[in-house]
């Protein structure tokens, strides 16, 4: 794999010249970022490599709206993070790549990473939340990642600072640099080709990796739809950026099933994204995200993890408008017996 990876230098070097926004200090500073169409178009090419190409089904519901559903939790690795994370790895210069990768997880990007480090031949070392999911735990150590766990604060500072003490190698950031989130923007190529006449899509928000890509696949098309972020009310900070016009943090953060999405803060690099390609922020109960969990569950008998289920309660909420409406299930990684508590609960 690793001689597959370093074939073509020369096409890499115009690719990863086109990447070096991944850099925080040679970013765009002009406060509207893009990701290059490009670089979309790049990342296209070389995704199935690793991820599926997922299925778009409508949800078998009666409603003012028409609903469909982006299973990228039937992913390989059960979720959306092996777009970008494959990209990320490969795109890396094969001197860093060497050395290994690290990254920080509640446990999607960490499996993606994983699955990538081990498709390049590489070893992995994930810095994971240790109340993610037992589902998540056991699926990284079973594609050869080493886990070192710690707090939620901890995970959260090490993304700002991109380092830890405990990890060493290349650092792949789960949602902020420009090839991770080129990866997450075939998704929103796949929406467009299926379903052309789409007119909103919901994903949801956790760092803006996904919700971001697919906007900015859209708009490298020229689509016109509108693309909202999804977030739970325990942790809906960039309702607060919105309300704001700044990158906010959110006050009364707090842990809930919806651990894939829901930050403690909006990352400055990804508000120069968001503020301008995103139609705003969704959010919704946990109540209203365990009813759509359960919804899909009995309706499609696909398993949705809190964060995919989280945007189809958006797209039912009416806020997307009456159109036809994808919202992406963007993981089904939740531990069964937790997931059996969720939906059989009245």
């Amino acid at each position: 794999m690793i001689g597959h990876l370093a074939k073509g230098a020369q096409i890499h070097e115009r690719i990863f010249d086109l990447a070096m926004a991944t850099n925080p200090v040679l970013g765009d500073r002009s406060g509207e970022r893009n990701i290059p169409a490009a670089l979309i178009d790049e990342a296209r090419q070389h995704v199935y490599e690793a991820a599926i190409r997922t299925p778009l089904v409508r949800l078998n519901y009666d409603g003012p709206c028409e609903i469909y559903l982006k299973l990228e939790c039937l992913q390989p690795i059960g979720s959306f993070k092996i777009r970008g994370a494959w990209n990320a790895v490969r795109l890396l210069p094969e001197n860093q790549r060497r050395q290994g990768v690290w990254t920080v997880s509640a446990g999607n990007a960490a499996q993606g990473v994983a699955l990538a480090a081990r498709r390049a031949g590489v070893p992995c070392k994930i810095l994971m939340i240790d109340a993610a999911p037992q589902a998540k735990f056991d699926a990284v150590r079973r594609l050869g990642g080493e886990v070192v766990k710690a707090s939620y604060d901890q995970c959260w500072q090490a993304l700002a600072d991109r380092r830890h003490i405990a990890m060493n190698g290349a650092f792949i950031h789960p949602f902020e640099d420009d090839a991770f989130i080129a990866g997450n923007a075939s998704a929103g190529l796949e929406i467009i080709e299926d379903l052309p006449d789409v007119d909103c899509v919901v994903a949801g928000f956790g760092g803006g990796g996904l919700s971001c890509g697919i906007a900015a696949a859209l708009r490298a098309r020229g689509h016109k739809a509108k693309v909202f972020a999804a977030e739970p009310e325990t942790a809906a900070p960039l309702e607060l950026s919105f309300a704001a016009g700044s990158p906010q943090s959110f006050p009364n953060w707090q842990a809930s099933f919806v651990d894939g999405c829901g930050g403690k803060s909006v990352f400055p690099r990804m508000w120069d994204l968001a503020h301008h390609l995103l139609a705003g922020s969704i959010v919704s109960s946990l109540e209203e995200t365990r009813n759509a969990m359960r919804l899909v569950a009995e309706r499609n008998r696909v398993i949705s993890e809190g964060a995919g289920a989280c945007a189809v309660a958006a797209g039912l909420s009416g806020k997307c408008g009456t159109g036809t409406i994808v919202c992406v299930v963007s993981g089904g990684n939740i531990d069964l017996p937790r997931f059996a508590d969720l939906v059989i609960r009245e």
